[in-house]
Parts: C-alpha cells; structure tokens; sequence
C-alpha cells in the first residue's frame, strides 16, 4: 500500500474517533447515562446500575450492549472472505452507519427536547449501539494499528507502556495520542451541541461519516488505478 494512502487511512480512522467521542457524549448525557460506543464504561454502568446504586440504568446498557454486538456481527458477516484493508464493503458499511445515525435522531426531533420517554430513548440507543458495533467492526477489518475508533483504554495503555518511562520503544505515538485526544475533543464538542439540540450531534458525526467513506472510496480508486498502471 502506498505511503499516501496508509496516511489518509490512518487520518479518515482518527476522524471517526473524533465522531464517536460525539456519539457517546450525546448518548451519556441525553439518553439516560448510557454509552453507545464504549462497552466497557456500559458493562461497568450495568454491574453497578443492577445493585441500584444512584439510579444507574439497567435496560439501556444491555439494549447498547446487544445493539453494539449485533452491529458488529454484521460487519463481520458483511467482510466474510474480505482481504483485510480499505475495500467497497468498509466503505458501504460506514455509510451505512451515517445512515443509522440519521435514522436515530428522527425520533428525537418528533419528541422535542430530553429526557425521551423509554419508547423513544431504547430504540435510539439501539440504533446508535448497532452503528458503533458496526463502524468498531469495519474499522477492524481495515486494520490501522493503533486506532480502534472506539476504544481508548488499551491505546493509552499502549502509549504510557512503549514511552521514554516505560519501555523506551519506538511507538506511533503520534497516531495513539491522536486517537486519545479526539476521542475527548468529540465527547466535548457531542456535549456542547447537546446544550442546543439533541439532533446536531448526530448529524455532524453522519456527516463526518459520509466524508469519510467518500474519501476512503476515493484513496481505494487510486491504490486500484496505481496498481493497474504498474502492471
């Protein structure tokens, strides 16, 4: 694979971690503390939300849970088969989640403003879990060391392991704190949108979906042109 286009594989996978920290903050804070993206900050809410400490929610980390693993069974299922890297399918799949994503809010604009009744937040919790599921699946099968798009813990533990502190080895701790730090740029922005409405949270991170895909389409087109050229 080229250099330019490992690059613009490892910046479109550093952008959608910047769309989920967006996701998670507008499903935390306006879908009764519930995480879409970071299973294992739900599986924590859950344990403690079934001793009913504080009030935590119980049915919607398990609908996230199930939506996530459903979504990401999907994916799999999808590139069953599929050489590992950037192909058709990823980028169907990532347009697919810009379209749940949309699909998501559209209850929340016919409720208005939060709190949601259980009618409307459960089946948007699924939705954004399945989209999560299904964008941490592709980003998997696209395989950027390093950059998950949905997990945090495991690459700062990563970045603290390999630095000058601790194992002093040549890291890509450009792309590690990158994914670390968009994460929380995200949830800050997700959070911020969420003071005005429920809905532009959303809608920015299935833009910034979409532009990915196309990008990723467009980077993928030229590895193929390139590849027919030298031959």
């Amino acid at each position: 694979m080229p250099a330019t286009t490992d690059r613009l594989h490892v910046g479109l996978m550093l952008t959608l971690s910047f769309s989920t920290g967006i996701v998670d903050a507008v499903g935390y804070l306006g879908l009764d503390r519930v995480f879409t993206a970071n299973m294992t900050g739900n599986v924590v809410i859950l344990a403690m939300g079934l001793t009913g400490a504080n009030g935590l929610p119980v049915v919607g980390p398990v609908v996230a849970l199930a939506g996530f693993v459903l979504g990401a069974m999907i994916a799999g299922r999808v590139l069953r088969g599929v050489p590992t890297g950037w192909g058709t399918r990823d980028t169907g799949l990532l347009a697919t989640v810009a379209v749940l994503l949309v699909v998501a809010f559209v209850p929340t604009l016919l409720a208005g403003a939060s709190p949601y009744p259980a009618g409307i937040a459960l089946p948007v919790t699924a939705l954004l879990g399945s989209a999560m599921g299904m964008q941490a699946g592709t980003a998997r099968h696209i395989a950027v060391t390093d950059v998950t798009t949905v997990v945090i813990t495991s690459t700062l533990a990563a970045l603290a392991f390999d630095s000058w502190l601790g194992r002093r080895t040549g890291q890509a701790w450009g792309r590690r704190l990158g994914a670390v730090s968009l994460i929380a740029l995200g949830a800050l922005v997700g959070a911020a949108l969420l003071l005005v409405q429920f809905w532009l949270g959303l809608g920015l991170a299935a833009a910034i979906l979409v532009v990915v895909a196309v990008l990723g389409l467009v980077g993928q087109r030229r590895v193929r042109t390139a590849a027919t050229a030298g031959q």
